[in-house]
């Protein structure tokens, strides 16, 4: 995405928002060659490896000017990946990809003082298996010149919003292990590097630090901070990015660029730009170097103003920027030998040098200062008044749910590739890989990808991607399942079960329901599976006949089997359904309890008068063994909450809204659009104050089923045995032939008093405190009541009193908020009519078959403060890593003739602790997985029992499918061995760190601490059929 440096949505140069028009009437000059450049490369001066130890020689006693040359690749926007790469549709934005690195590399070689810095692996891997063997040659020693840096090195530059922590690392892994196989330790980025992600998240803080990054350098800054931390010198300082590892193990020192990432104004000289090169012939009529020469110097002392030490760093780049390199580096290095000159000529403290990020921040290291500390994170972000970037956490709800489903099946993918071993890989169903879904993964953790603001072509090909990576993983699947069970049957893949669609399971008399459990636990999991109008008979392995019910869809009339499966830790249970002959269906019809009215509240000021509403003989109420709700008879909504097993009980309303989005006004033009949330007034309005309800009670299911509007509609779902409520929605399409965007919010109120605060996940993983119109290190002047309060919901959002705790897990990332004491809000779907002027230029309109209509879930959990974390982070692990279903038809062939089929089988020999994760289990080589271990729960969160102590494994005879060999521990992205990695060692204000020990790898007992991750290397011997 483009970069916005100006508050107002003004720039001389750059994307988003630009003045300037993308394509340029100045024509490209081709890309130097490479080869007749080597007898200057040969000729560079030799340095020992990539790293600091090759970093250029400053001037310790005047101001450093560090000039990064870079270019910000976006890996879809405007254009598609693709189209990006090769430079196709120029006409909607000038960007070809592979020509500015191969420009790029010739320019380099041209002169050997020149450094370059790259980022997205996605775009640079596919470039160099492009290349020759002596382009590579050349490239490679560009790396251990130091001269082409990597900064970051992730497949993308992931967005921070909107991602899972899970997804993060994977995308993280798949860059850096290019970088390691490609360069080794020369290609290793010593910074995080994210100009462009629109908010910062302490999570993402924390990972980069636990994978070894000495620094995080980032460019988009709410401008209130921008402008307090310019003035208290705080542009720099060490970010501790979590309450529960011990520093400074989560340590990062953090950076705020000055200029976004943009080059200094009336300093761009790209074909994409407008500005004046550099004449410095003192007989041209054009001449400008003096001129230029003063107004940098004079740049270059205001910005080092704002920071601490005699360096200050220039971004000399921009979006998709250096097509034709030499117009930057011909001026680049005309400004340095300028500027400098002027040190001897008449006394300047100005040292300006082509530097890299790294070099930058290995400088301020030598500084030996004390930093400040951060510990919240840079959410909401406001490149304005009234222009909070918070739409976009919900943007494209159904992209965003398709990336979380596809994460869980690329973890199940990961695992049986792992479980099965290289008959995974090669087997009856043909060639089974995981590399394209893990890719097409890596693509939507961009920054403008699972964020939902591209334009609508390329969040149709983020999907077309992903679709692409399912298939081969379900190839894997077939070989995998076939071993594993010992039987080669026909497997079918029910891709649409979310609209009640599986042809084998609808038309087959029977078949078989193969359940595979990701989770390092066993689970117990509803099955839902459309079937034709029989009655059916349900066997679980062992030929036990188990309760199982047909119940019929209200919305569609569809019949709906569902049983109770029982599946062991990382393994599976095979089902057997059989239609009953000469049965007559006895599917459970919805009883229908409406009566029209008008009655509930009027406004939500009246929202703590009316919640407490007197039970009635005419009252709706579901219930199982731990959960009761209430449903009111007029308005046929949820009203009442309680916990039976803890003895709570919770007024709790909930319906849903609508915000009528901004167009502009007096106040701001500023529109809601992809980014942009920005709605025309504080108070939502009622899709309607009441609900058409349907009762479906059978001993497997309780629901009702609520009708709100022709586009709006809810079932509220209890299953036996479990302590959530189940709300499952369905928006769209979303009307605007009134001339209105919309933005459709679920909304609970209750009668807790919660003092302004409520609670939100960092990309699904540690928890931060929120409290209305409030910032922890400044004085917010609040512009947008309702969009200035909204935050990222990567998985759940909660309230407290101190006593009770109403948590609301998600199944997608979407924004959400309490803007009132008692209240929770979920930002579901949104449908809009103008673009936010941030460089889509399209609305966020969608269409037939791009996620008009959408389905999702909300579980609601009702506990006691002090133990509701174990109920919320078991039950988000069941969410996120939920059960895969795959079908056969039953009556396949044995997989080995001396071997027996199995209907059951588990990957572990005993099950995981509640508080671990198995976070990562996967191929990482011939005969070497990659193994990650976490400890889900925080410091202090279980208050009652021991999940939040530390917990120790023994991984010798853990897995049944394989033996481990040999175990390395390594950094989070496995590119470096734990034991050798060191990171830049920094002095925050709150006192000095300990450097952390790393004790001697023993396999028999690893102990994992609260919120830790430790990530292994595993060489193992796959067990032989038996």
């Amino acid at each position: 995405m483009g970069a916005d440096a100006r508050p107002l949505g003004e720039r001389a140069a750059g994307g988003r928002g630009a003045a300037w028009p993308w394509t340029s009437s100045g024509a490209l000059c081709p890309p130097l060659p490479l080869l007749s450049f080597l007898f200057l490369f040969l000729a560079a001066p030799s340095v020992r490896a990539a790293g600091y130890e090759t970093c250029p020689t400053v001037k310790p006693n005047m101001l450093n000017v560090h000039l990064v040359a870079h270019t910000h690749d976006d890996v879809g926007w405007l254009k598609t990946v693709d189209q990006y790469f090769y430079g196709i549709h120029n006409r909607i934005q000038h960007a070809g990809v592979q020509y500015i690195l191969d420009s790029v590399i010739s320019s380099l070689l041209a002169e050997p003082t020149r450094r370059f810095v790259y980022v997205e692996m996605a775009f640079f891997s596919r470039w160099w298996h492009q290349q020759t063997n002596a382009t590579q040659d050349v490239v490679r020693d560009l790396v251990r010149q130091g001269r082409l840096e990597f900064a970051n090195g992730g497949w993308v530059m992931n967005d921070e919003a909107a991602t899972h922590y899970g997804a993060i690392i994977d995308q993280m892994t798949l860059g850096l292990r290019f970088l390691e196989d490609t360069f080794g330790n020369d290609g290793r980025p010593r910074v995080a590097w994210h100009i462009d992600p629109f908010g910062h998240s302490r999570e993402q803080a924390s990972l980069f630090a636990q994978m070894g990054f000495d620094g995080f350098f980032f460019g988009r800054l709410d401008y209130q901070d921008k402008l307090v931390r310019k003035m208290n010198l705080e542009m720099e300082q060490v970010w501790r990015a979590s309450a529960s590892l011990k520093p400074p193990t989560a340590d990062l020192f953090t950076s705020v660029l000055p200029n976004m990432y943009n080059p200094p104004e009336n300093l761009c000289w790209d074909v994409l730009c407008a500005d004046k090169p550099i004449v410095d012939d003192r007989r041209s009529p054009e001449y400008n170097a003096e001129e230029l020469v003063d107004y940098f110097l004079k740049l270059a002392k205001d910005q080092g103003q704002f920071y601490r030490t005699n360096h200050t760093v220039m971004t000399m780049g921009s979006d998709f920027q250096y097509e034709n390199a030499n117009m930057w580096f011909k001026n680049l290095d005309k400004l340095i030998q300028l500027v400098n000159a002027q040190q001897q000529a008449n006394g300047s403290r100005v040292n300006v040098l082509y530097s890299t990020p790294a070099c930058y921040l290995w400088e301020l290291n030598k500084a030996k200062l004390t930093w400040s500390v951060k510990q919240d994170d840079f959410f909401p972000y406001a490149d304005g008044p009234h222009m909070f970037w918070t739409g976009y956490f919900t943007s494209r709800p159904a992209l965003k749910r398709y990336e979380r489903l596809s994460y869980n099946f690329l973890q199940v993918c990961n695992q049986l590739e792992a479980l099965a071993g290289p008959a995974a890989n090669m087997g009856p169903y043909g060639a089974g890989d995981s590399a394209p879904l893990n890719e097409a993964m890596a693509v939507l953790q961009h920054h403008d990808a699972v964020s939902g603001t591209s334009k609508q072509h390329v969040a149709d090909d983020y999907a077309r991607q992903l679709a692409a990576g399912w298939k081969p993983c379900e190839v894997l699947l077939s070989n995998a399942l076939a071993r594993l069970s010992g039987s080669k049957e026909v497997f079918s893949f029910c891709h649409n079960l979310n609209t009640s669609l599986c042809p084998l399971s609808q038309t087959s008399k029977s078949f078989q329901v193969i359940v595979y459990n990701p989770l390092g636990r066993k689970v117990n999991w509803m099955v839902r599976l459309p079937v034709s109008k029989h009655v059916f008979l349900v066997k679980d392995p062992s030929g036990a006949v188990v309760p199982s019910d047909v119940v019929t869809m209200p919305s569609s009339n569809v019949q709906e089997l569902l049983f109770s499966a029982s599946v062991p830790a990382l393994g599976f249970s095979i089902y057997s359904v059989t239609q009953v002959p000469g049965w007559s269906p006895r599917a459970h019809p919805p009883e229908p309890r409406f009566r029209k009215s008008l009655s509930w509240i009027k406004s939500s000021s009246h929202v703590k008068s009316s919640l407490h509403v007197k039970p009635s003989s005419r009252d709706l109420t579901i219930q199982n063994e731990y959960i009761s709700a209430r449903f009111d008879p007029d308005t046929g909504l949820l009203v009442e909450m309680k916990n039976l097993e803890q003895d709570l009980l919770l007024p709790v309303r909930q319906a849903f809204y609508w915000y009528n989005a901004s167009t502009g006004n007096k106040l701001s033009s500023q529109a809601s659009g992809a980014y942009i949330f920005r709605p025309n007034r504080q108070e939502p309005l009622f899709i309607s104050r009441w609900a058409q309800t349907r009762l479906v009670k059978t001993a497997l299911v309780q629901e009702v089923h609520q009708n709100f509007s022709a586009w709006c509609s809810q079932v509220v779902r209890l299953y036996p045995g479990k302590r959530h409520l189940e709300l499952e929605w369905t928006v769209g399409p979303i009307p605007v032939g009134d001339g209105w965007g919309k933005e459709v919010i679920s909304r609970f109120d209750t009668a807790l008093e919660t003092k302004g605060l409520f609670f939100t996940d960092s990309n699904g993983r540690e928890i931060l405190e929120r409290r209305r119109d409030y910032r922890p290190t400044w004085k917010l002047n609040q512009t947008e009541p309702v969009a200035g309060n909204y935050y990222p919901v990567n998985s759940r959002i909660y309230i407290t009193d101190g006593n009770m705790q109403l948590t609301v897990l998600t199944d997608r990332s979407q924004g959400g908020s309490s803007l009132s004491d008692g209240s929770i809000e979920l930002m579901v779907h949104r449908r809009l009519l103008r673009d936010d002027d941030r460089g889509v230029g399209e609305p966020l309109l969608e269409t037939e078959n791009t996620g008009l209509w959408v389905r999702g879930r909300h579980l609601v959990l009702l506990d006691k403060a002090r133990t509701a974390a174990v109920g919320h982070r078991l039950q988000a692990e069941k969410e996120l890593l939920a059960p895969q279903l795959v079908l056969a038809r039953g009556g396949g062939t044995p997989y080995h003739l001396e071997v027996s089929p199995r209907k059951q089988f588990s990957g572990l020999r005993r099950e995981l602790p509640p508080n671990v994760h198995l976070l990562t289990l996967a191929r990482w080589g011939p005969e070497m997985l990659l193994l990650r271990l976490e400890h889900q729960f925080a410091l202090g969160e279980d208050m009652v029992g021991n999940l939040s102590s530390p917990v120790t494994l023994d991984l010798r005879d853990l897995f049944s499918a394989f033996t481990i060999t040999d175990l390395q521990e390594t950094t989070l992205a496995a590119n470096q061995l734990r034991a050798r990695a060191s990171r830049l060692q920094w002095t925050p204000n709150t006192g000095p760190t300990r450097k952390p020990s790393h004790p001697r790898l023993d396999p028999a007992s690893i102990t994992l601490q609260p919120m830790e991750i430790r990530t292994f290397l595993a060489s193992v011997q796959w067990e032989e059929e038996s």
